[in-house]
């Protein structure tokens, strides 16, 4: 399946891990747990998402879902920018699973697999 969005937002790491203990929990009672239909990324602050989401970071994921370059080198000449600088932000975009890598041909192809990013903050 396909997903079309996915779902960045700021919760504090207590939260989370109550969530995974309610999850962990209804798995061992046996409960059937809801299909998952987007992902889904915390950070910790807003500040978080400030520093991994850059105006330069967002304008890789615009090319490689727009222009869908066949390589990282392509992805660096498409954005004009230096081919270090482009080949970390990719590397840390797939660490926060934003951008996953797929080998063809002696390349390595830059891919996303969703159609937009949605920001949820709680105020």
């Amino acid at each position: 399946m396909k997903i079309k969005k996915v779902k960045i937002g700021v919760r504090s790491v207590r939260d989370v891990f109550g969530d995974i203990k309610d999850t962990v929990g209804k798995i061992e009672a046996g409960e059937k747990l809801k299909p998952v239909t987007e992902a889904e990324m915390y950070f910790s602050s807003f500040e978080g998402i400030r520093k991994a989401l850059t105006p330069k970071r967002l304008e890789l994921l615009h090319i490689i879902k727009m222009e869908q370059p066949s390589s990282i080198n392509e992805l660096a000449r498409m954005a004009r920018r230096d081919i270090k600088n482009v080949t970390a932000d990719v590397k840390y975009l797939e660490q926060i699973g934003l951008v996953e890598k797929k080998a063809t041909d002696h390349k390595t192809r830059p891919v996303i697999s969703y159609d937009k990013i949605a920001l949820e903050i709680a105020v």
